[in-house]
């Protein structure tokens, strides 16, 4: 890789701060370049320094990016910086918010400006830049840019400053019919066995920011999250590389999810769509809910044709097998293994334009990834959604209601969380299917009650009372 691998980024990152730094001390940008390239010093050194081990490209990207620059220059060879250490320690640095960003945040604060949100982006940028100096970043650099990541938002929410890509404000939705997510969108499509669908309106085009932050917003997950973020730098990472004309490992964006119904994995896979549309790896981003039902037939050759039509429909974004280990069961003889092997062809013959996403409970999804050897060479990375807990599924019932514009009483909220405790934890359990169900019958107890009332007031009128919850005085 060229030795000037990082210099249009850190030139970036320079230019943003000491511009934004200079108008707030009306001194004009040249006075705070110095600040601005220690910042971006700091952050390629903690980069390099994130798996503990300093390749020579990296070491002479952090030469001729930033050190050279630094005040006494730094000229050294790879061999002699190694010696002198010069990034040990500097992982450290991504666990904190610089003084420089933490001024930005608070100035941001005051006067509501976007500051930090520009030294944000541009630090991402260049932190994403350094991981692509090598030609697989390791697990460990990918983790750093999430903890730094981590780090800028925490800041920014200390002192209440809006993070990138959050909405302004949320408009009140309709109550969606039972069954289906609150927000489970327009663009997804589900196969039905006599009529597969594709969506008629693609996602809208939204930033790789907007994508995330409303990843972050999702109750619990954590794990979940994690994961995303990481793929998600990894796969900007990979596209950076390309823009460069660079070698390019190739990273499987097909994916195992496991876990109970209810979890979240429809609404994770259509935001991942989303994002694997926003980074160039499909084109629209739509996501297409499928099953056994409606891709196996009940008769020779009838599968391959129900299968390819699903597959089809999902081109251009990304297919969602529910219960995909269905499929592989019933033999070698059972038409649902035409269907695994019409699967992993479409892959391959659709590899840049197309995402697989297998779902279903945790020991069944390993019978159907070992039912044919493409299968294992596809879906290398799986993603685990665990069960939400009790205080995880009240909040969900607290969002349901923030969003139509409807608070809880205490009393209220009290029997919500008796009710979701004292709900069996089998896999007859919803998890947020069973909180929005919940929900939904509220609302409509709500109403009649309020119904009744001569002349109610905005308060009695999106408020829960206990009796709503339970269906009787209390």
């Amino acid at each position: 890789m060229e030795r000037s691998a990082i210099t249009a980024e850190v030139d970036a990152f320079v230019a943003s701060c000491a511009d934004h730094l200079g108008e707030m001390s009306k001194r004009g940008p040249d006075a705070h370049r110095p600040d601005a390239l220690a910042d971006a010093a700091n952050l390629v050194a903690a980069i390099i320094d994130a798996d503990g081990r300093a390749t020579d490209a990296e070491l002479w990207a952090y030469v001729d990016g930033v050190a050279n620059r630094l005040s006494p220059p730094i000229i050294e060879a790879p061999d002699r910086l190694r010696e002198a250490r010069i990034t040990n320690g500097k992982a450290s640095w991504l666990g904190a918010a610089s003084p420089m960003f933490d001024l930005l945040v608070r100035a941001d604060q005051r006067d509501g400006r976007r500051r930090a949100h520009d030294y944000y982006t541009r630090a991402l940028r260049l932190a994403h830049a350094v991981a692509a100096v090598d030609l697989v970043p390791s697990a460990d650099e990918i983790a750093g840019i999430d903890r730094f990541r981590s780090t800028m938002l925490a800041a920014m929410d200390a002192v209440g400053t809006p993070r990138p890509g959050a909405p302004a404000s949320t408009a009140p939705a309709p109550i969606p019919p039972a069954g289906r997510p609150a927000d489970a969108p327009a663009a997804t499509a589900t196969v039905a066995p006599a009529a597969p669908t594709s969506p008629t309106t693609p996602p809208s085009t939204r930033t790789i920011e907007e994508l995330l932050a409303e990843l972050d917003d999702l109750v619990g997950l954590q794990a979940v999250k994690t994961e995303v973020r990481r793929l998600t730098s990894m796969l900007q990472v990979q596209r950076m590389r390309a823009a460069k004309g660079l070698a390019v490992y190739e990273t499987s964006h097909h994916l195992v999810f496991t876990g109970n119904p209810g979890t979240g994995k429809t609404t994770v896979a259509r935001l991942l769509s989303q994002i694997y549309r926003a980074l160039g790896v499909v084109a629209t981003g739509h996501l297409v809910e499928t099953d056994r039902s409606a891709l196996v037939a009940g008769f020779v050759g009838q599968t391959a044709a129900k299968t390819q039509i699903a597959l089809q429909a999902a081109l251009g974004g990304t297919l969602l097998i529910d219960e995909a280990y269905a499929l592989a069961r019933g033999g070698d003889n059972d038409f649902g293994r035409e269907a695994i092997d019409t699967i992993v062809k479409f892959m391959e013959d659709h590899r840049d334009d197309l995402a697989v996403i297998a779902a279903g409970y945790p020991t069944e999804m390993t019978t159907f990834i070992d039912a044919n050897p493409g299968l294992k060479s596809r879906f290398t990375r799986t993603l685990h959604f665990a069960d939400y807990t009790v205080d995880e599924l009240v909040e969900i019932f607290v969002k349901l209601g923030a969003k139509h514009e409807y608070t809880a009483s205490d009393g209220a909220l009290a029997v919500v969380q008796a009710m979701i405790a004292s709900e069996p934890r089998d896999r007859g359990f919803g998890n947020a299917r069973y909180v929005r169900n919940l929900f939904e019958e509220t609302v409509a107890r709500q109403a009649e009650r309020v119904a009744q009332l001569d002349e109610p007031d905005t308060e009695q009128l999106t408020t829960f009372i206990a009796r709503d919850i339970i269906g009787n005085e209390a």
